[in-house]
């Protein structure tokens, strides 16, 4: 939930056209981008520069070496103070453009009891400075999502495993190159999807391995989140770079909540892999209409031409023929959903509010309730049942788990491979949007390696933690 500010000087620099003119190139990736986010060829594997990622460990260390890029609502405000809760963490490192944002970031590391962190601000290019100490064991990436890309590389290139924010980045092109980069420095990349990590789906995960939903057949994931007031707010969003996202790109901003479940329920990468999109988009209204009726005429989003679907909606299809439905709408009014829905040949659960309906424990065409099924609870959640922090918890277990592997040396549950795929739908919906619904080519990140079983998310409890 990537809800922070970084810097919006390079969102606004060549601002002057107005609408999709805004393109994509502005994004330090290349002008080819603006026409196609995808960039050429995307679908084509290239060939691997390295070698696989796959069941690679972290390297043991009692102690973790953390730097923080983002000092915003994310970074700053929610996820820094989880870090500084957890046992083995050193915040050594901040930056953000704003100084006064890494001189309140560095009293609450102070108050921890920790020494003061190295500090980097006062221009764009100090997260580089901070990637090339040499001696971060991770780096965690929490700034708008054009600088995502650019900061993950100059992470590995330093030294350190990365995790990133959600979208880890809005090319294809720029996904792979954090693939190879990572097979060749040996260095994970990951994607910070917190929401993989929720206690709903954490728990359909382990009953869906179980086999009490038979065979798998259907999943659904969503981002339904009304950020219009938010997007105007810039104490919120620093500038309106989020908003911008909308006179660039059509389909799915925002995929990762819905997606990254999904696919871990079907075992993405992990023995099946997604293979295509076809994204079909509704009109955009409903930014303008907000303007219309909240902003005054003199303030400048008034240049700004909004064409990003107000509904997105997607089908995945998966290389066993299973289907993953997404959708992506932030700016219409709507209850706040990921739908998070798996059904197979036993049964069904879907979620907001959370509900199942499972043979043979029901026959009465009603549903059932959820909290039946506690006993499916991940172990991560069991040790930690009221979790601090933001987003109901999931956040802290999340970095819980991930500084758990990073001291013990085990293989994160996440790697490149799922970020990559749970990200490319940013640029490939737009493009099957703009194309009239054709389906768009999924690449296979993993270079064949998704054949391999191989756990994930629901992993085995450490032996003595």
């Amino acid at each position: 939930m990537n809800d922070q500010g970084f810097s919006r000087r390079t969102v606004l620099r060549g601002a002057g056209a107005t609408g999709a003119g805004l393109g994509v190139g502005a994004l330090g990736t290349g002008a080819a981008h603006a026409a196609t986010p995808s960039g050429p060829d995307s679908a084509q594997t290239p060939p691997r520069k390295g070698r696989t990622m796959v069941n690679v460990p972290f390297e043991e260390r009692r102690t973790l070496r953390v730097g923080v890029i983002g000092l915003g609502q994310r970074g700053g405000e929610m996820m820094l103070p989880i870090f500084l809760t957890l046992e083995g963490v050193r915040v050594v490192a901040l930056c953000d453009t704003v100084k006064e944002k890494t001189e309140k970031a560095a009293k609450k590391v102070t108050d921890a009891g920790q020494p003061r962190p190295a500090l980097y601000s006062g221009g764009e290019r100090e997260y580089r400075r901070l990637c090339a100490r040499g001696d971060l064991d991770l780096v965690y990436v929490a700034t708008p999502w054009e600088y995502h890309f650019p900061m993950a590389r100059a992470a590995m290139l330093g030294g350190a495993h990365v995790g990133v924010e959600c979208p880890m980045a809005m090319t294809v092109r720029d996904l792979w190159a954090l693939v190879d980069l990572s097979e060749r420095t040996r260095r994970h990349c990951m994607q910070l999807e917190n929401c993989a990590y929720g206690r709903n789906e954490t728990r359909v995960l382990r009953m869906a391995h179980e086999g009490l939903f038979g065979q798998l057949l259907h999943s659904a994931g969503a981002y339904l989140h009304d950020l219009r007031e938010l997007m105007f707010d810039p104490d919120y969003y620093e500038g309106p770079w989020r908003r911008k996202w909308h006179t660039r790109l059509l389909g799915d901003l925002y995929p990762n909540h819905g997606f990254g479940p999904a696919a871990n329920y079907m075992d993405v990468n992990r023995g099946d892999r997604a293979v295509s999109i076809t994204t079909v988009g509704s009109p955009s209204v409903s930014l303008a209409e907000y303007r219309e009726a909240n902003i005054p005429r003199d303030d400048p989003s008034w240049k700004e031409r909004y064409v990003q679907s107000d509904m997105a909606i997607s089908l995945v299809r998966t290389a066993k023929g299973r289907v993953i439905r997404l959708e992506h709408s932030v700016t219409t009014p709507h209850p706040y959903s990921r739908l998070n829905i798996l059904g197979g040949s036993k049964g069904v659960f879907e979620d907001y509010p959370p509900r199942v309906y499972l043979e043979p424990d029901r026959d009465d065409d009603q549903w059932g309730d959820f909290d039946d099924y506690a006993k499916w609870d991940h172990w991560l959640w069991k040790d930690n049942p009221k979790p601090p922090g933001g987003h109901d918890g999931m956040d802290y277990i999340m970095l819980l788990r991930l500084v758990q592997c990073m001291r013990l040396g085990l293989v994160p549950d996440l790697d490149v491979y799922d970020g990559a795929v749970w990200s490319s739908p940013v640029p490939l919906s737009h493009d099957s949007v703009r194309s009239h619904g054709t389906p768009q080519e999924i690449p296979d990140f993993t270079r064949g390696e998704w054949r391999r079983k191989r756990p994930g998310i629901d992993s085995e409890k450490p032996t003595g933690s």
